[in-house]
This record gives C-alpha cells, structure tokens and sequence, in this order.
C-alpha cells in the first residue's frame, strides 16, 4: 500500500474506533442512570396554555451539574419544541421526541444562564428551569426561537413557581 493509502485507512479505523467508544459511553451513560424516573406525563386535556413560546428543548442535566446530561428517557435529546405554562405545570412539546412535563408542584426555579450542556449561547440566552422528582434533581434548558418570547416566558414560569396567580399574563392582563 502507499502512503496516502494508509493514511486513509488508519483516518477511518481511528473515526470507527471514536464513533464506537462515544455508543459505547452513551449506552452506559443510559445504564447508571436508569434509576432516574421517568417525567410525568401531561394531563389528558391540559387545557389552554398561558403563554407558549417556540424554541430548542436543549437538555436536561442533573441539578446543579450543568455537564451531567441525563440521558434516560429521552431527556438528553436535544429537539425543536415549543415550552407552554400552564396553570398546572410546565409542558415542552418536542418534535420528534416525547413530551417532557412537569408539574406545577415540581418546579423549583427558573433562571437565565449563557449554557448547558452542549450549547451555549450569548449571556443569559437560555432559561433554565429547576425541578425535582422523586429524590433527583434536574435542570433544564430552553432557548426560544424568538428573543421577544425569553421575558414573557421567563416571567410567566416565575408566576407559577412562585405560587401568584398564574391566570395573570406576564404582561399583565388577565387571561380568560
């Protein structure tokens, strides 16, 4: 063989042998965290939204390690999705991917960060959202498609945490 020959052939064994270890890390990834519950699933009518706003599901990481991407259950999936409040919890509809909901009663913060991860983005560009279940913690993130849409999601996922009247919209008028 020439040069360039083996050079090829040792390019592609090595890419083999990284595509390979990486499955390998991510199907035992997906072993140590199969204790993790899975997400509750969203009310069989939950009703209209009081805000929705379109965007990216980034990922969900363990609580306060912003690097431990939760793998179980599809929540280390990054997706399309659209994040909708409601009066009972906290729905992110995701293309291609299952529903992650979460209760009203689970919810236990919200915040603005530059990343998660695998994404990051320009200062306070992700809303974090904080929330338990069982004995775990989580955090996730979502980047809206549209900067108008972070504030008024920010704000109305704020009022459901902090137990005001969540038929207040964030800009203030009341919803029907």
């Amino acid at each position: 063989m020439d040069v360039a020959t083996t050079a090829v052939v040792l390019s592609v064994g090595v890419i083999v042998l990284l595509v390979g270890l990486m499955a390998l890390g991510w199907r035992n990834r997906v072993r140590r965290q199969q204790e993790v519950p899975a997400p509750a699933g969203p009310p069989g009518d939950p009703g209209a939204p009081l805000y929705a706003a379109e965007g990216q599901y980034v990922v969900t990481t363990s609580g306060g390690d912003w690097l431990d991407r939760v793998t179980a259950h599809g929540l280390g999936n990054k997706a399309t999705a659209t994040a909708a409040v409601y009066p009972h919890g906290l729905l992110f509809d995701r293309s291609g991917a299952g529903e992650v909901y979460i209760p009203r009663k689970n919810l236990t913060g919200v915040r603005l960060e530059r990343g998660i991860a695998g994404k990051f983005v320009e200062k306070d560009g992700l809303i974090v959202v904080s929330w338990v279940q069982d004995a775990h913690s989580f955090d996730t993130g979502f980047r809206t498609r549209y900067a108008a849409d972070k504030t008024p999601l920010l704000s109305s996922i704020s009022a459901l945490i902090e137990d005001t009247d969540p038929l207040i919209h964030p800009t203030g008028k009341e919803v029907q």
